[in-house]
């Protein structure tokens, strides 16, 4: 990825991960293309976070992927100096919050560092994400519960979670809701809010990057405790749709403007 005439400038896009290659090559490696295509002065490098899945994708011998520290140990070795990052964390939790400590680490080693914002930061991202949403689901029909599922965080920032469910309701899109995996809103209160609207079909969504893990398995999947499971037990018409948020196009667009703004 590295030419002389970009070696000293780059984009580092850093990603949570994941071990499902189908949900990454139209999620992480589109957002990292089309950054590439917006900023064809800089190299653009890749690092993820977690650790778990970094190992678990060595063990496959599938793919190699730099965690934070040792993409920063690349750059320098390749004599980079103005370096802008771009985190496709959906929120300013734990990971980014992480990222942030590892990437200041080697502050002095670099002439310039811009941390750029994560998906979910300011009013107008939100603004853009609904927009994104309504375009995703221009076809849902008025007698079905849309339900997205977030990750969630112990963090602070999982207070957006709760945001945009009461925005959605306040679009007038009273059949939207949010709930998260690991924290509130969770199952139980999604379950709650839907049953109050006595729509009887479900139509199920990550709101994640990636269709992965969480979206398999914990919002679709077969296991009794799964999202899926649970509203069928409830007596509801279940379907899902298995779309990352870094398959929206507008998602995508959203990371390209912040980096744009952490040029500036």
């Amino acid at each position: 990825m590295n030419t002389a005439e970009n070696s000293r400038k780059a984009i580092l896009v850093v990603s949570f991960g994941t071990s499902y290659e189908t949900t990454r090559k139209v999620t992480i490696e589109a957002i990292e293309e089309e950054i590439a295509a917006a900023y064809p002065a800089y190299t653009v490098y890749r690092a993820w976070t977690s650790k778990m899945i970094i190992a678990k994708l060595k063990k496959r011998s599938l793919l190699s992927v730099d965690n934070v520290e040792e993409a920063m140990e690349r750059m320098i070795s390749d004599g980079v100096q103005e370096l802008i990052v771009q985190p496709t964390h959906v929120t300013n939790g734990i990971e980014n919050d992480a990222m942030k400590e590892d990437i200041l680490k080697y502050k002095a080693s670099f002439s310039s560092i811009s941390i750029c914002d994560p998906l979910l930061t300011s009013e107008e991202d939100k603004t853009a994400l609904l927009q994104a949403v309504n375009e995703e689901f221009a076809d849902l029909p008025d007698d079905t519960a849309l339900v997205f599922m977030g990750h969630g965080t112990p963090h602070y920032a999982n207070s957006i979670y709760a945001a945009m469910d009461y925005t959605f309701k306040d679009q007038g899109k009273g059949n939207i809701f949010m709930g998260t995996v690991e924290a509130y809103p969770d199952f139980d209160a999604v379950l709650r809010n839907v049953k109050k609207t006595g729509l009887q079909k479900v139509l199920l969504a990550p709101f994640m990057i990636v269709a992965g893990d969480h979206a398999n398995n914990d919002l679709a999947g077969d296991d009794e405790d799964s999202w899926k499971s649970r509203f069928e037990k409830e007596g509801f018409q279940v379907s899902a749709r298995l779309k990352g948020l870094g398959e929206y196009a507008k998602v995508r667009e959203l990371f390209v403007k912040h980096i744009e703004t952490g040029i500036k």
